[in-house]
């Protein structure tokens, strides 16, 4: 093992940076754009039906695709693909920054998302291979994880900035200085290990499967949101998602070169992660969703003010994820960290269950968002170490990629669901108490009560998905310390493929 230590690659830290600032990219643009989405829409016509599509396009081809694009990692080799998708998200960016209509502007969208499905895997898969000691890898994973965790509530901010002092264009040309400095950063510091790659034939039935399955689910989601539960049309994508997914594991039960091995997520450890993530990251997203309006529309902030009022959470993560989760992931259990930082995050969303229209920022939304974000980073950076933690070398691109699907099916799922049950609250509230609106002033007083009952309706569904989330890391999670040799079942073996590559190199 010594022997392995002092081979690492000597530039890893300064790749770290350049995968750190990729991933940063990728993850602001999921918000971003939400905030100059009014401006974009007025500026380029889009219509009120074809407004959701800004978002959905890049979300459909993003959550489509991560697998693939893990595999396409696993098969032309890491640094490769992220220079691809680096190089092209720059120009998808470029391509929605000179949209001049409304069709420009959702292909760029979409290709941002296909860009962005191939970068994302690649970005940690690099980093799974890189850092295979036990300290030096929570270091890592604890940075990754506080910019995957608080990236999301920077993009709230700089969208804000971008479209209130300049354009907002700019949301999108701000990404191309960010893939210029990655991809230059890439080129001259990142040696990716020998002996990493997977050579197999690439699982084209697989591929179409996985695909078409998670873009069913993802726009299954999306119409639920906009069209209802029960509308045919949603049921069908449900449906037809259920079906492709279910033919897609018996063919990869099956195929010799299967585009997901049953091995990454069958690992008791790995599918506990997968599935606690993605419900966390939905109470994360109804967070964002129903917070970013209620400061805007409630309290009037400016879309500067709202990205202001986010960064206390933003701290909070880089806190748990670099101060707590970093220096306690080589000494304690993983569902030591995973399943009190989802229990803490929950105590910040059970006080905004509070919120009213008189809620003060600094009694009230403050220390919510803190213990939101100390929670999340706690838990983040555990979580998506172990995820790739002793997989083989040649599985770390899908099985990174994994991680990124439970995020986005879970982004999805959080959008559409917390939507709904705020819907019903809201129309719940307003149907019981309008016999007392009997006045102009009276009438606008139950507008408010009834969105901030739904409001707080949905927050309490996001703080009980929490509490479910922390019960599956604590049950599920078995693994030991990620270090030595209390590491987990089959660590000995995942040392020896980590180490592989390294004496390989």
């Amino acid at each position: 093992m010594p022997d392995t230590v002092r081979q690492l690659d000597p530039r890893r830290w300064k790749a770290l940076i350049f995968i750190a600032l990729a991933q940063l990219m990728v993850v602001l643009d999921a918000t971003i754009v939400n905030i100059a989405l009014p401006s974009a829409q007025a500026d380029l016509g889009i219509s009120d039906g074809n407004r959701q599509w800004v978002i959905t396009a890049y979300a459909l081809a993003f959550g489509g695709l991560l697998l693939f694009g893990g595999r396409v990692a696993d098969l032309w080799g890491r640094k490769r693909a992220f220079l691809i998708g680096l190089v092209g998200f720059a120009i998808a960016s470029a391509l929605g920054g000179i949209a001049n209509n409304t069709g420009m502007l959702l292909g760029a969208r979409a290709l941002q998302g296909i860009f962005g499905a191939l970068l994302a895997p690649a970005a940690l898969s690099l980093l799974a291979v890189l850092f295979t000691e036990a300290k030096e890898r929570a270091k890592a994973f604890g940075i990754f994880g506080a910019i995957a965790g608080g990236g999301a509530a920077i993009g709230l901010f700089l969208g804000g900035v971008l479209t209130e002092y300049l354009d907002w264009r700019w949301t999108f040309f701000v990404n191309i200085p960010f893939a210029a400095v990655a991809a230059a950063g890439a080129i001259f510091v990142i040696r990716e290990p020998a002996g990493s790659r997977n050579p197999s034939k690439l699982d084209i039935p697989g591929v179409i499967l996985a695909s078409l399955g998670l873009v069913s689910l993802v726009y299954g989601f999306t119409r639920a949101e906009s069209d209802g539960w029960g509308a045919g049309i949603t049921v069908g994508l449900f449906v037809a998602a259920v079906v492709l997914l279910a033919a897609f594991v018996t063919v990869e039960s099956r195929v010799k070169s299967p585009l997901l091995p049953l091995r990454v997520v069958l690992d008791r450890n790995r599918g506990g992660v997968y599935l606690a993530l993605g419900l966390a990251v939905i109470g994360m997203f109804g967070l964002f969703l129903f917070l970013t309006y209620y400061l805007q529309v409630v309290k009037g902030y400016t879309p500067v003010t709202t990205g202001l009022a986010f960064l206390p959470m933003v701290a909070g993560m880089i806190t748990g994820s670099t101060q707590i989760g970093a220096r306690l992931m080589t000494r304690v259990p993983a569902r030591l960290l995973m399943g009190p930082g989802f229990l803490v995050a929950s105590i910040g969303l059970l006080i905004l269950t509070q919120l009213s229209a008189g809620s003060s920022y600094p009694g009230l939304i403050l220390p919510g968002l803190v213990l939101m974000g100390l929670g999340m980073g706690t838990a983040f950076m555990p979580a998506m170490s172990l995820a790739t933690h002793g997989v083989q070398a040649r599985d770390a691109g899908v099985a990174s990629a994994m991680v990124n699907t439970s995020q986005q099916v879970g982004g999805a799922i959080g959008t559409a669901l917390l939507n709904t049950v705020a819907a019903s609250a809201t129309t719940a509230y307003a149907t019981s108490h309008v016999a007392s609106a009997t006045t102009p002033a009276s009438v606008q007083a139950l507008k408010l009560n009834a969105m901030m009952h739904g409001t707080s309706t949905a927050i309490w569904w996001a703080f009980g998905i929490l509490l479910l989330s922390s019960a599956i890391a604590f049950t599920l999670v078995n693994a030991g310390r990620q270090g030595g040799a209390q590491a987990g079942s089959g660590d000995g073996e995942a040392a020896l493929e980590d180490a592989i590559p390294v004496m390989a190199h």
